[in-house]
């Protein structure tokens, strides 16, 4: 299935080692987590810095998922014959260096360029940060192994967005992505130290991959994930600005919903390994299914506190779906392993590009901030329509594992 060479026997390595792996591995994910969703807790900061109104805002937002997009595919590839333990310094000490240039951005132009080139390294350090993660965990665990790797990022949406908010507001927005390069940098040491130097894979070249990524479970698969998790995307970027002028709460109480959404992607986090080791694809239906009624009740619940953070919370478990799909392209990249795995965060951050933007273009147009939730319930239902697609060609060409 797999172009990589086959890992040691996960009972040579201490389960001390492996779970150390796993933190250091997370520990990437939060600092990349807690840079990438800080720009919505900071959209008021941000607004009153460059003097721009918030779809702008919103663009710096889409220009990061577009390095993502972009910076996955092209830096999977070119590092296909480097190890793994290499290739995940040379990406977090990559990001260290976009985040630094984004503290230190003097306009909106420049920042608009800093977000971009931070974004670049983002798809990459979690497609091979999940391999490594599969490789040192039994086959029957792939999915837990990859939900514990994500869980940096969702510990980020609970704990280092809610204070990237309150030190932006305490301070200056400036700090937070001066303290994510900061981060950055201690992961690389981290990973230096404690990832195993396995060498690449025997013949493992970009072209070899680009060749085997070309199948059409691995398209539909990052399909789904581009358009069907747009929907929280579109909701969440706009979050701070319906907490203040829809639910009418001060600005200090950004961080507690953003808090909100964190605990419910934790939760999403977990949920979602758990259902892949148990219903493999089967759980992209269930997770998308039940994103559509969190999605369309949102703009009744933003109208007060009590449901608003429910809501927010229940918002943050649509996160399970990446693990689940996470978990599905190692099944059907064949020797694409690492572009695919690349990829799948690529795929993750057009979902937020395209959902700031449709979000975007409905609060413009006039329909108001809560229209975001009937945005992302369209994207949802789309989503749901491509897993159908997907479904009826593996039955149909007998094409992947896990059908069923």
């Amino acid at each position: 299935m797999s172009g990589s060479p086959p890992p040691p026997p996960t009972e040579d390595r201490p389960p001390a080692r492996v779970g150390w792996i796993l933190f250091v591995l997370a520990l990437g994910g939060f600092a990349i987590g807690t840079s990438e969703f800080a720009m919505m807790g900071l959209m008021p900061n941000l607004v009153r810095s460059f003097a721009v109104a918030e779809p702008q805002v919103g663009h710096m937002i889409s220009a990061y998922a577009l390095g993502v997009v972009i910076g996955a595919p092209v830096l999977a590839v070119l590092g296909a014959s480097w190890s793994r333990r290499a290739l995940l310094m040379a990406l977090m000490a990559f990001y260290a260096l976009g985040n630094l240039a984004t503290a230190l951005a003097p306009g909106y132009g420049t920042m608009l360029a800093a977000r971009f080139v931070a974004g670049l390294p983002h798809g990459a350090y979690f497609g091979v940060a999940m391999l490594v993660a599969a490789s040192i965990s039994p086959p029957a665990q792939r999915g837990a192994a990859v939900s514990r790797v994500l869980l940096g990022l969702s510990v980020a949406i609970l704990v280092g967005n809610p204070l990237a908010t309150w030190l932006g507001q305490l301070s200056s927005w400036r700090w937070t992505f001066a303290l994510v390069a900061l981060l950055a940098l201690c992961t690389t040491a981290c990973v230096w130290r404690l990832v195993p130097a396995t060498p690449a894979a025997s013949g493992q070249s970009p072209l070899r991959e680009l060749r085997a990524f070309n199948r059409p479970q691995v398209w539909l698969a990052l399909a789904i994930a581009a358009v069907g998790f747009a929907g929280m995307f579109c909701v969440f970027s706009y979050l701070a600005p319906t907490v203040v002028e829809v639910t009418g709460m001060a600005e200090a109480w950004i961080p507690l919903a953003l808090a909100a959404f964190g605990v419910g992607a934790i939760a999403g986090n977990l949920a979602g390994g758990w259902l892949f080791d148990r219903l493999q694809f089967r759980a992209v239906a269930w997770i998308l299914g039940w994103s559509l009624p969190v999605l369309l009740l949102f703009p009744l619940a933003a109208h007060s506190p009590w449901s608003l953070l429910p809501a927010v919370g229940a918002l943050g478990t649509m996160g399970a779906l990446a693990p689940v799909l996470q978990a599905r392209l190692m099944d059907v990249a064949g020797e694409a392993q690492t572009l695919a795995a690349a990829s799948n965060h690529a795929a993750f951050n057009a979902a937020n590009a395209l959902g700031p933007w449709l979000g975007g273009l409905a609060i413009g147009a006039g329909f108001g901030w809560t229209a975001t939730g009937y945005v992302g319930a369209a994207t949802a239902a789309a989503g749901l329509a491509l897993y159908a697609w997907a479904r009826c060609d593996a039955r149909r060409h007998g094409r992947g594992p896990a059908v069923a």
